[in-house]
């Protein structure tokens, strides 16, 4: 595993964002970044679900037609899809067409309005946030699951959530800036200081998981 390596423009970046432009542009303005709406963090959540088994830029460049065809990731659109909205996704070529893993988005927007009074989905998140500790070195100091994120998992399925394992829980941490995973010589945490969330929210959320285990409803 690497550490930080040069980008498209010299500057350095964690390994993995240097793939692609879209992998880049996706490392530079969106990874981390906090995201604490409600809408915003069940998309990142049913775009983690939806990853599982497959390549994060899969999902990358299908976002939009996600956001088409899921309302925008309303809850409270999501939560109205009856079953000719299921067969609708499943005929939809610019989606992942997996009946479970809709089936769980649908149930997930369902549990999210479902949370008890005074409980939001940020705040179950924020209650499993890692303590601070070093920067990662190189890659393979980032972990794919920690004791936070098996917690966080088991709390999330305890509140009706589906499709969430270890795995897609923690890169849910990572993805919305509950967790700074970016390289101690990548720029981004350079030009952010010590957090990540010294840095300007943005849109969205990423793991570079090719396989998972959360594949359990």
């Amino acid at each position: 595993m690497s550490g930080a390596v040069p980008g498209s423009d010299g500057r350095l970046r964690c390994g993995w964002a240097v793939s692609s432009v879209d992998y880049e542009r996706y490392h530079d303005l969106e990874w981390g970044r906090p995201v604490r709406d409600e809408a915003g963090l069940f998309e990142r959540l049913s775009l983690e679900a939806f990853q599982s088994g497959l390549s994060w830029i899969t999902i990358l460049r299908k976002r939009d037609a996600f956001r088409s065809a899921f309302a925008h990731f309303l809850p409270e659109a999501v939560a109205a899809f009856d079953e000719h909205d299921v067969e609708r996704l499943m005929a939809d070529a610019g989606i992942v067409r997996n009946r479970q893993k809709i089936d769980a988005t649908i149930a997930n927007a369902r549990a999210l309005l479902a949370l008890p009074e005074g409980t939001t989905l940020g705040a179950v998140l924020g209650r499993h946030r890692p303590g601070p500790g070093p920067a990662p070195a190189t890659l393979a100091d980032v972990p794919a699951i920690t004791t936070e994120s098996t917690a966080l998992a088991r709390d999330l399925r305890g509140l009706g959530f589906r499709f969430v394992g270890p795995t897609t829980a923690y890169a849910m941490l990572q993805a919305t800036g509950y967790v700074d995973d970016h390289l101690q010589d990548c720029w981004i945490r350079a030009s952010a200081g010590e957090t990540i969330e010294a840095g300007p929210a943005a849109d969205a959320g990423v793991d570079v998981r090719t396989a998972s285990d959360d594949g359990a409803a």
